[in-house]
């Protein structure tokens, strides 16, 4: 056995019960452990408390220390938080993208940044209280090769989070509680009598605490009132994109499948349809025909361009002259938005928008003509993709040595989102870029986010959940 006190652990000690736990596991196993802390964020006026949330994180973190018994030492990477994560946010959500601020952070500042500051004080290692697990094995060569698997607690795997980090980094990184389920993270930090036991776990921006996200963004983007406008069913009955997309699918479709599936099963976020697992609905070597202009096309979303005219009425008994939109079979101006850059697809709290049965979400933004398109309920057509596109540049393994070479396919599992249960997917590599043809349809693919994929793992653990015997082998961004 290793003796570990001779090995050097620093642990983002952020205040909350994961990180406290993880903190005490690693110097029960003997580990010689300090805690670091990191401000990443000064300005209190954005966040909905309205005060430094930080400076609460870094007391209870500092009486947490002092309860196992380990060093405490602070760190301000607040300027490369902002270069690096704030910075690129605003430069995103401008483009009419958005970002995932937490995987950029874990890239960019965990463990870079602050894995820099930690090995500077001495650290072999840098731990997180990351919900996730890590292994090593050995290529052909005999080299070591750090593989990313899901967290045991299926409702807590945050290796999501973790998808452009790189063997580098990984080399360095321990997870002391990915084998571990949340209610026994708790457990142990209650028996351990920490202060950080009760804590509610942290939402919003990593690092920035909960923000009213409009007026987070109103620091640098300023608002411009634009029109919101409903998309009728009847447009895609005559949009060219919507028929390719449809007729491309049926044409690459395995022999006796019914036919193509355009809308998703997904009700909401937090609910899921069980899905019926029927293996792939393509045929491979159709797939492996498509041109990549045809793959290109099929990634494409649906553009809208729906014109209004106005015709001028006369009302009341003065019958004064007013002006109103005319009908139209294909939408309606249903409101006003303070700009389209505010607002990502899938959005539906926030556009005040009532007079309807279900729910309105946003399908699309157009930032050059600030204009929101949006579509009533679930079902709606626009809010349902099939397949996505990362570009070269965008292109990110994990494993490089299971790196796909160009004309290659392969069956993988994806998440486009955090807490998406994994969905099955079919990979193709081209010259221009990796294409992601879902089995059944997305809901809400979002430019900007990241898409991770995974494979299967062999594991021993029989009550092991499907989604937390996958091995995370790269990502992209949408």
């Amino acid at each position: 056995m290793a003796d570990n006190g001779k090995i050097k652990v620093c642990i983002g000690l952020s205040g909350g019960v994961d990180s406290s736990v993880a903190a005490l596991l690693l110097k029960q196993q003997g580990y010689d452990v300090f805690a670091l802390f990191m401000q990443n964020w000064h300005d209190a006026s954005t966040t909905l408390h309205g005060d430094c949330e930080w400076e609460e994180d870094r007391f209870v973190a500092e009486m947490v220390a002092r309860k196992i018994g380990i060093p405490f030492y602070f760190v301000d990477l607040s300027e490369e938080y902002r270069k690096r994560v704030v910075d690129y946010m605003f430069d995103e959500y401008e483009k009419g993208r958005t970002p995932n601020p937490d995987v950029l952070c874990n890239r960019e500042i965990k463990f870079d940044a602050f894995l820099k500051c930690a090995k500077k004080l001495g650290a072999d290692f840098v731990a997180t209280g990351h919900y996730c697990r890590k292994e090593t094995v050995t290529d052909a060569s005999g080299q070591p090769v750090y593989r990313i698997l899901a967290g045991a607690d299926p409702n807590k795997d945050q290796s999501y989070f973790l998808c452009q980090l790189t063997q580098e980094q990984l080399a360095q990184a321990m997870f002391p509680i990915g084998e571990i389920e949340k209610p026994e993270v708790r457990r142990i930090a209650h028996e351990a009598d920490l202060p950080s036991a009760d804590k509610k776990d942290s939402q919003g921006i990593c690092f920035v605490g909960k923000v009213d996200l409009p007026t987070f963004l109103q620091q640098k983007l300023k608002p411009c009132e634009g029109d919101i406008v409903e998309v009728y069913d009847a447009y895609y009955d005559e949009n060219e994109q919507y028929a390719f997309v449809k007729d491309t699918l049926a044409s690459v479709l395995k022999e006796g499948e019914s036919g193509v599936r355009m809308i998703t099963d997904y009700v909401s976020e937090d609910k899921v349809v069980p899905v019926v697992e029927s293996g792939c609905p393509f045929d491979l070597s159709k797939l492996e025909g498509l041109s990549d202009e045809t793959l290109f096309r099929l990634a494409q979303p649906v553009r809208y361009d729906i014109r209004f005219e106005t015709e001028t009425y006369r009302s009341g008994r003065k019958h004064i002259k007013k002006t109103r939109y005319k009908e139209n079979p294909f939408g309606k101006i249903l409101g006003k938005h303070d700009g389209a850059q505010f607002y990502t697809i899938g959005q539906r709290k926030g556009l005040n928008i009532g007079g309807h049965k279900d729910s309105v979400f946003v399908i699309e933004t157009d930032i050059e003509r600030n204009l929101i398109y949006v579509g009533e309920g679930h079902t709606h057509k626009g809010l349902s993709r099939s397949c996505l596109r990362v570009a070269p540049e965008e292109i990110h393994w994990i494993r490089e040595d299971l790196r796909m070479t160009v004309g290659e396919i392969r069956r993988y599992r994806v998440r486009i989102r955090y807490r998406q249960p994994l969905q099955d997917a079919t990979l193709i590599m081209r010259e221009n870029g990796l294409y992601i043809l879902f089995d059944q349809p997305q809901r809400g693919i979002t430019p900007g986010q990241f898409a991770a994929w995974y494979a299967p793992v062999e594991t021993s653990l029989e009550t092991r959940a499907k989604d937390t015997s996958v091995e995370m082998l790269g990502s992209g961004v949408i």
